[in-house]
């Protein structure tokens, strides 16, 4: 069986949630696809129980896994650089688990004997362009290593506006706290609505479009609801909103006026276009951000015992991922690097009812990115989708907001 991105939106998505978890409710970012791909590019390894225990994880059979893996490696998005490398103190022998698995790894996954600490940090630099600039293994008794990198830095189809942190509300912590927000401009390439979701109920959502074929949405639910449940909707309302798939978008006519933690709602008389003589318009203001966050895989539920276990069986063995993310006025850049090691038509106007809401992102909420195909640079047949479109590739819980500046 052939995976697509379509196919692997809800498993990744089910593996966000438990990497998530993992990391807790702290302020974190990090990309769940880079931890499934090395996950999927060592299952292949393995064997009995612990395949059965992995392609739960991965949400799909391994070896479909593992091909799809190979797919992205051999045709990156254009703004997601991805590498994978494997290395080794000494060649294994050639009955062994560990060279049957090395055989059947892509050409793209670079390999070679085990290198120093410093150019294993200079090969995180170099996958990431300078973002992250150390391993997230550092451990001289290290014999096989096998990581994954993926990073994307962008800018805007349309930067943000400037406005006070008065705008996240009155009764967002975070009001006091900052100076400057971010605030939606008029135009394209921002997106703004209410939807309602299984998972965290009614949301707020704004989506911002990078210049090439990147989409970073961010979903704020009532403050009550857990953050599992709010990145669980996200993880759904990110890749139908990229994909054009269903959502269940919320009419401001059907929710009360007034000011609430997620919004405020007033309604005014004015030119309208449409025969329904009614007229919604969103804005958002949301804060600036930035992460570094180093989190441990080694976890159970990650998948990762079982895979270093199938590679190295019997010996100590770590697994960690390092990841960045700044989200600004002009852009978005984030990077991770995931690794595992054994140690061993027009209308008339009229007039109407005009429904306005500001969405405000003013307390912890949860932001997922998500590739698409780039416009007009598809080789494929129309209507077919290239391996990235709509693949979730990094996502954050903001729990520690910033100033928002002119950059």
């Amino acid at each position: 069986m052939t995976l697509t991105a379509t196919d692997v939106t809800v498993p990744i998505a089910a593996y966000a949630r438990r990497f998530h978890a993992n990391a807790g409710p702290r302020h974190h970012v990090g990309s769940p696809l880079g931890a499934w791909l090395l996950l999927a590019l060592c299952a292949p390894a393995s064997d009995g129980e612990t395949r059965n225990i992995l392609n739960a994880l991965l949400g799909a059979e391994s070896g479909a896994a593992a091909d799809l893996a190979a797919v992205l490696l051999a045709d990156p998005h254009p703004l997601v650089p991805l590498g994978a490398a494997t290395w080794y103190q000494e060649p294994p022998g050639s009955d062994t688990a560990l060279s049957r698995w090395l055989t059947g790894l892509p050409p793209e996954v670079d390999r070679g004997p085990l290198v120093s600490q410093a150019e294993l940090d200079a090969w995180a630099s170099r996958h990431t362009g300078g973002l992250i600039d150390r391993f997230p293994l550092d451990d001289p008794s290290m014999w096989f290593v096998v990581a994954t990198a993926i990073a994307t830095k962008v800018s805007w189809e349309r930067p943000f506006d400037l406005a006070p942190a008065s705008a996240l509300g009155p009764s967002s912590p975070w009001a006091a706290s900052l100076h400057q927000v971010l605030a939606t401009p008029d135009g394209p390439g921002h997106q703004q609505f209410v939807a309602a979701t299984e998972a965290a109920g009614d949301v707020a959502v704004h989506a911002a479009w990078a210049r090439g074929g990147l989409q970073v949405t961010s979903v704020a639910a009532a403050p009550d609801v857990p953050e599992a449940d709010v990145i669980a909707a996200a993880y759904d309302l990110a890749p139908a909103l990229a994909t054009g798939g269903p959502l269940q978008r919320r009419s401001l006519f059907d929710l009360p006026l007034g000011e609430g933690p997620l919004w405020a709602i007033s309604e005014r008389t004015g030119t309208v276009k449409g025969v329904s003589g009614r007229q919604e318009r969103c804005s958002a203001a949301l804060p600036a951000w930035s992460a570094n966050s180093k989190i441990n895989l080694s976890a159970p539920g990650l998948g990762f015992p079982e895979a270093i276990a199938a590679l190295a069986p019997g010996g100590p063995w770590a697994a960690a991922q390092s990841a960045m993310a700044r989200y600004g006025r002009v852009g978005f850049e984030a990077a991770a690097v995931s690794a595992a090691a054994s140690t061993l038509a027009m209308t008339v106007p009229r007039r109407g009812l005009i429904r306005t809401a500001e969405l405000r992102f003013g307390h912890p909420y949860a932001v997922v990115a998500v590739t698409v195909d780039p416009p007009g640079q598809s080789s494929r047949p129309a209507g077919v989708p290239g391996p990235w479109h709509g693949l979730p590739v990094f996502s954050a819980w903001v729990a520690e907001p910033e100033d928002a500046g002119q950059a």
